[in-house]
């Protein structure tokens, strides 16, 4: 699953939407909407972000978080790393070869390293 998927998930449990209704009233299919869920599919839209955030009446900030989660969705993530240094391909190609054997904690450790880089170069 992926964060845009599971963000989706949960505003639909929080409104008791199923999926097939949700799915019907924004005109997409069923089997789409669950891929796009379970990240089978690639990022959505900024349409269909934008339909389903009037779907669920998200005010700004919501409509915000769902754009950045839709952004930060995608299955099949590339890094370039072409003109960077040796270690950053090394980075990228050992977190490419691991990621499916690191636990919750470790990846929290890592999305929270990550972000506070980028809050210090914010700074």
């Amino acid at each position: 699953m992926t964060p845009f998927g599971q963000k989706v998930r949960r505003l639909r449990d929080k409104q008791s939407t199923t999926l097939k209704k949700m799915a019907t009233d924004l005109h997409v299919s069923s089997a789409y909407l669950s891929a796009l869920e379970h990240g089978h599919r690639g990022r959505p839209g900024p349409g269909l972000v934008m339909q389903i955030a009037g779907y669920f009446d998200l005010i700004w900030d919501d409509v915000e978080e769902l754009k950045r989660l839709a952004d930060l969705s995608h299955p099949r993530v590339p890094i370039e790393t072409a003109g960077l240094s040796v270690k950053a391909t090394l980075a990228a190609n050992m977190l490419a070869a691991k990621i499916s054997e690191l636990d919750e904690k470790t990846l929290d450790q890592l999305i929270g390293l990550i972000e506070g880089e980028d809050e210090m170069e914010g700074a």
